[in-house]
């Protein structure tokens, strides 16, 4: 009988060389192909893909566990391979439902492909323009925030559409990147996640036909596909953010062995330990939402987890933040890790979604009105 692919020990296998080459890549804005390239022979792309389609068979929990374990490593591999692992996870759970996801699933399976998403900044109204042409339709759009682009094999993206008989409608598809009218802007230089190459990715005329076109919904209102990949992709992009406050606070407490005739840094090490708890309590309940793909969509599901996903992201920050004032000056060197962290840290709040969007959200549900206003 067939086991799933073991994914702790892929961690402990890879996760040390990494470390290695980490910072230095960070400083370089490079992004890491050498550490997808080792990732690929383990099939770690295709570990959430079922047995059965020739896959890993890895729970959704198992991989929060190893991308929260890569962090510590290497925060940016991390979470750009949580961008693929999210759109694969949305994918399982459609197949799952008996929805279109199987063929795309088998792609990644097939070939240890690389998807990336452009959905972040494109939520429920999306953006570009779509024509419709014999066979298809006629792309353009830019889209930012590609994690993994610079090896990537399909986007998994969507634009906006005018449809003559619906109205304002947005079209989602995948769309191979390695063709004609696809142009990587090469623009991820940032504060943080620096090797993620998270670049903008523009669409120019490119087609997409008719049978690649997995939905067409309304632009604008919340969609039920969204209760899917929030449910799905938060747990593991915020695992992800959680590694990188873990090995935050493993450094203070290292520090702070050499500081014990400091009163104050007992005081400070217990707060930071109240915050990396909520931060790592937050991430659990998501991963226990998900319910390894058990779990069954809805508005008050997505709400839960986005509630979550705020209290993460937000004591992720702080957690970084107290590791620095418990570590003291010396963390603000280089060399002692921890700046870079913070600044990665930061990154979690600009996920979907922002804060404020969040508490709308989920305020509008409390008051009994649809998540979105239409």
């Amino acid at each position: 009988m067939s086991t799933s692919l073991n994914l702790q020990n892929v961690l402990e296998t890879v996760g040390p060389g990494f470390a290695k080459a980490s910072a230095e890549m960070e400083q370089q804005d490079a992004f890491v192909y050498d550490n997808y390239e080792v990732l690929k022979s383990h099939r770690v792309f295709s570990a959430l893909v079922p047995q059965e389609l020739g896959g890993g068979g890895a729970s959704h929990r198992d991989m929060a566990a190893f991308l929260r374990g890569l962090a510590h490593y290497c925060p940016s591999t991390a979470l750009a391979v949580s961008m693929h692992q999210h759109l694969v996870s949305a994918a399982r759970k459609n197949h799952q439902d008996g929805k279109p996801g199987r063929a795309l699933l088998e792609k990644v399976a097939a070939g240890e492909l690389v998807l990336v998403s452009t959905g972040a900044n494109d939520w429920l109204d999306s953006n570009g323009s779509a024509t419709k042409v014999d066979g298809g339709y006629r792309i353009s759009a830019v889209k930012p925030f590609g994690s993994g682009s610079p090896v990537g094999d399909i986007a998994v993206t969507s634009c906006a559409y005018d449809c003559p008989d619906d109205g304002p409608s947005v079209l989602h598809f995948p769309l191979p990147i390695k063709q004609d009218g696809v142009t990587l802007m090469d623009d991820w230089q940032t504060m943080t996640m620096r090797s993620t190459g998270s670049q903008t990715m523009r669409f120019e005329d490119v087609f997409v036909p008719d049978e690649a076109v997995g939905m067409k919904r309304p632009r604008g209102p919340f969609h039920m596909a969204f209760a899917v990949i929030v449910t799905v992709a938060m747990p593991l992009v915020m695992s992800a953010y959680v590694g990188v406050a873990e090995a935050a606070a493993a450094i203070a407490r290292d520090r702070a062995k050499k500081k014990t005739d400091d009163p104050a840094t007992p005081f400070l090490l217990g707060e930071m330990e109240n915050l990396l708890t909520t931060a790592q309590m937050a991430c659990d309940s998501m991963i226990a939402l998900c319910d390894d793909f058990a779990f069954t969509p809805s508005e008050t599901l997505a709400s839960q987890v986005l509630v979550r996903k705020t209290i993460c992201a937000n004591h992720v920050i702080a957690a970084a933040e107290k590791a620095l004032e418990a570590t003291g000056g010396t963390g603000l060197f280089r060399k002692t890790g921890l700046e870079r962290l913070l600044r990665d840290a930061h990154g979690g709040q600009f996920h979907p979604l922002p804060e404020k969007k969040q508490h709308h959200f989920t305020g509008r549900l409390a008051m009994g009105l649809p998540p979105v206003a239409r």
